[in-house]
């Protein structure tokens, strides 16, 4: 399936909502960053930020939106495919997750 020009529409609030929730990660994912730079944070302080910011199911929300809306608009070979591209991904304690990602884009 080629998707570099396929199009999937979005009700605009909840594209909203996602982008604000990423929006907020980015910037405090960063800040927190630049903290463990200095030596003002640490793991915990990451893992205080990802429990009480409530991330995992933010982000689970945001991966559900996109996920209805494919889900919807795709047949479902076409969703089947998308979710072994996505299975191919990279998982925090999986042994191809313990790799530095080369890929910084956002």
């Amino acid at each position: 399936m080629d998707m570099s020009s396929r199009e999937i529409r979005l009700p605009l609030n909840e594209v909203v909502a996602v982008l604000q929730d990423l929006n907020e990660f980015v910037v405090s994912l960063d800040q927190l960053g630049s903290r463990q730079a200095f030596g003002t944070a640490d793991d915990y302080t990451v893992g205080k930020f990802v429990a009480d910011w409530d991330v995992a199911r933010r982000l689970s929300r945001a991966r559900r939106v996109i996920s209805v809306a494919l889900d919807a608009q795709l047949s479902e070979d076409e969703n089947a495919e998308i979710d072994a591209v996505c299975d191919q991904g990279r998982f925090y304690g999986t042994h191809s997750a313990t790799s530095t990602p080369t890929d910084q884009s956002s």
